[in-house]
């Protein structure tokens, strides 16, 4: 073995210690798939951006439109009466009203269900498109549709495109970041927030989210190592990479590897900080249920969320449910939402708030999606019933950003069933989402397997009528 292999196969090791994916997505543009000085016409700003950064909040496991955004009066009047729809299992039954009640809220009179009541104070700040439509009534693709806009898995994620296209605010942060659900897993796990073919420094970076353990592994200094046996190693390391340098003019791999080690070190002080949540004042934790039984998960991740593009992360997705416990109401849908929604409605509602309240919601992107909705007919019958998957029609939510508020966008038809004005597609989401951060979809692309890629596919148009 060459004495240049050996000593990139130290660097390799050494580095796998810090956490590879975290300091990947450190790094400056030249890393991410450009010469240094070169211009790519794919990157960067196309035009004036209303935000400059992201926070998605994915519901996994469908929450069901018409029992939280989506008023049916005529679902309620025919509730128990026969209707004939495919559904994803061939078990559809009567006619379901929605078990909660429907009321008017804020200034804008904006409808939601009683499943949500501390979100619904947030009414004049959100706009909720009814009319959302998905390609696959199955979990596994359907969430990857909606991270990547692939039903298969292996394509890059919004966040990646994102980081991608616009790279990082910071030098001590990912610019990526994920924070899943500490009781469950999101389908695909990691699959849901690859850099697939774009490079490996733009995927996303899952911190730990479990109320023990460092958020990010590897990081923290070793038990039992002094900080001045760090810093004697620290320089030994520098000494041995400027001789390199010096010795092989033009290699740019070492100065990316130089440049992750030093962020390192910054991640080393900054992420326990961050991560700290006791240095929030009582009042703020309290607004977000944070500690509090029921909320306590949900309320870290969305206060950890506001934390992080406050210090200039770019992109941040929340997971809410997984495998294991989820959305997915089959059965019992009345215990399900009840429960996932206390779990929703009051961390995300003061995540709403906070943002509002510091300045921040006025050019961060709030987007609260799910792969997609539930049927207007029962699966099953009785108090036990639920409702099957429904990506014919569904829900999301967006705020702040500069987006006209208070209001909804697209129609469903008088049961929920599809949509009866101005369809959404999940490549349009998109699509305005990346407007809104002055990117054009059409343009930020990558080149790969003799395709222009990009994270709308062929397909995909801003909504105007979103933007106002």
């Amino acid at each position: 073995m060459s004495a240049s292999t050996t000593r990139r196969r130290m660097l390799l090791d050494a580095a796998g210690g810090f956490g590879w994916a975290a300091l990947a997505s450190l790094l400056p543009r030249e890393a991410l798939g450009a010469s240094p000085g070169e211009h790519s016409p794919s990157k960067g700003h196309h035009f004036p951006a209303r935000a400059k950064r992201v926070i998605q909040i994915f519901a996994v496991g469908g929450m069901s439109h018409v029992d939280t955004f989506d008023f049916k009066p005529e679902l309620q009047k025919r509730d128990g009466t026969p209707y004939s729809m495919p559904t994803f299992f061939g078990q559809g039954g009567n006619l379901r009203g929605c078990p909660w009640e429907f009321r008017q809220h804020g200034e804008s009179g904006l409808w939601l269900s009683g499943l949500l009541p501390q979100l619904s104070k947030q009414a004049d700040r959100l706009t909720v498109v009814q009319s959302m439509v998905s390609k696959s009534a199955n979990h596994m693709p359907a969430v990857a549709q909606m991270n990547t806009g692939f039903i298969l898995t292996g394509f890059p994620a919004m966040g990646a495109w994102v980081t991608y296209g616009l790279g990082s605010e910071n030098e001590n942060l990912p610019a990526f970041v994920v924070l899943p659900d500490p009781n469950s897993h999101p389908w695909g796990g990691s699959a849901q927030w690859t850099n697939g073919f774009l490079p490996a420094a733009v995927q996303g970076t899952a911190f730990r989210t479990h109320a023990d353990g460092d958020p990010v592994p590897d990081l923290k200094t070793p038990e039992g190592v002094s900080g001045e046996a760090r810093a004697d190693a620290a320089r030994w390391l520098r000494e041995m990479n400027r001789r390199y340098a010096e010795a092989h003019p033009g290699d740019s791999s070492l100065e990316a590897r130089v440049r992750m080690y030093e962020i390192a070190a910054k991640m080393q002080l900054s992420v326990p900080e961050i991560a700290d949540l006791n240095l929030e004042s009582e009042a703020t934790r309290r607004l977000y249920g944070h500690g509090e039984e029921g909320t306590a998960d949900l309320a870290k991740n969305c206060l950890l969320a506001r934390r992080l593009v406050e210090r200039g992360v770019r992109f941040v997705q929340i997971y809410h449910g997984g495998a294991g416990k989820s959305w997915d109401a089959h059965g019992n849908l009345v215990t399900n939402h009840e429960e996932m929604a206390l779990e929703y409605d009051r961390p995300v509602a003061g995540l709403v708030e906070d943002l509002h309240a510091r300045g921040l919601l006025e050019d961060t992107l709030v987007l609260g999606v799910t792969e997609f909705g539930r049927t207007p007919v029962s699966q099953g019958s009785g108090k036990t019933a639920g409702r099957d998957h429904h990506p014919s029609c569904f829900s999301c939510w967006m705020a702040g950003a500069g987006l006209p508020s208070g209001r909804t966008y697209g129609l469903s038809d008088d049961l929920g069933y599809k949509p009866a004005e101005n369809p959404v597609t999940i490549y349009d989401l998109h699509a305005t989402a990346l407007h809104l951060l002055g990117l054009d979809h059409e343009r930020l692309t990558f080149y790969h397997n003799g395709i222009n890629r990009r994270l709308t596919d062929v397909h995909g148009r801003v909504v105007e009528g979103l933007l106002g």
